[in-house]
């Protein structure tokens, strides 16, 4: 089913420059989109493609609006790809509406676990004692929620999914381990994604706590007592050792590592492949490995490092051209 451009402005704002009437069949990306396709351009670096797009309308902002309306009608907006986002779910509204409240038959839900009535839980799900699903979140299929953990409201919890496995503590004795009991549980606040396999241990005495608005990727692993704050994100592969405390509106990179028992402060962004081994207690973009350093000291070193073969040879030939001047 068609969107007429004007029914989108209608619902998500913007200025059209352009027919209202025509006629929008899907989604695409600026250099792929054809007739009858709706586009963005969120980075300047790719302003040229509008010259060439098919697309019958892109979404820009004021600075790229002259350019743009030279080639194809546009919807101008302060911030192209927030309201790409916003388009996406109007369209997942529009053409694929969510499903109403279900328990897939294939589900195991304790009888003493709470789910909502709006709540939505797919295929061999499990649901443990005494867990509780908020109002309008979604289990995707094969979910594990154990006891005693709580998901918020609107929460979605994306495929092979483990909430409050076993945190790893182990004490030695001689030569074997002790596992330390895991007593706590798992806190997740409302709003929060959680990608496929992931998975989030259960505190050892108190709860590990995943704030409101968290974003985490696939393949994540969240030890335990660690404590991430609101609408902080993290990329795929991210681990994060136990007791460590993730500030708000934090973001963390793919494969990225903190250590445990670390803070980190709010609006702290560290970069693909960089491992956190210290306490981090100012805003600001971080990466590398070791050592782990403000964002443009690091790159300012990498240059430099580069560098370093050719730095060596010319230093000898100096130290070679001082010793003849000597004899």
């Amino acid at each position: 089913m068609a969107l007429r451009l004007g029914t989108i402005v209608q619902d998500l704002g913007g200025e059209l420059l352009g027919d209202p009437n025509l006629d929008i069949e899907g989604l695409a990306p600026l250099e792929t989109a054809q007739a009858k396709q709706l586009s963005f351009l969120s980075n300047p670096k790719f302003q040229h493609q509008l010259a060439s797009t098919a697309a019958s309308c892109v979404i820009v902002s004021p600075a790229m609006a002259e350019e743009a309306q030279k080639h194809v009608a546009c919807i101008i907006v302060d911030q192209p790809y927030l309201y790409f986002a916003r388009l996406t779910q109007l369209w997942r509204k529009v053409h694929a509406p969510l499903p109403g409240p279900y328990i897939h038959p294939s589900a195991v839900i304790d009888p003493s676990a709470q789910v909502h009535a709006s709540a939505r839980i797919g295929a061999l799900c499990v649901v443990e004692r005494n867990a509780r699903i908020g109002a309008d979140t979604e289990l995707k299929s094969g979910v594990t929620v154990g006891e005693r953990c709580a998901v918020g409201a609107r929460c979605v919890l994306h495929s092979g999914v483990v909430i409050g496995a076993d945190g790893f503590g182990f004490a030695k004795d001689g030569d074997r381990w002790e596992k330390i009991e895991q007593l706590g549980a798992v806190q997740i606040g409302d709003d929060v994604e959680i990608g496929a396999n992931t998975c989030i241990d259960r505190g050892t005495l108190s709860d590990t706590v995943i704030e409101d608005g968290v974003k985490l990727d696939n393949l994540i692993q969240i030890g335990h007592n660690v404590r991430v704050g609101r609408n902080t994100a993290m990329a795929g592969c991210v681990g994060v050792a136990g007791s460590a405390i993730i500030g708000a509106n934090c973001t963390i990179g793919g494969s990225a590592g903190v250590l445990g028992h670390l803070v980190l402060a709010d609006n702290v962004h560290i970069s693909s492949f960089s491992l956190v081994t210290r306490s981090i207690h100012k805003p600001g973009h971080y990466t590398g490995i070791y050592p782990l350093e403000d964002n443009s000291s690091w790159e300012k070193n990498a240059a430099t490092l580069k560098q370093l073969a050719g730095l060596r040879e010319r230093l000898r030939a100096l130290e070679n051209e001082l010793k003849e001047r000597k004899k």
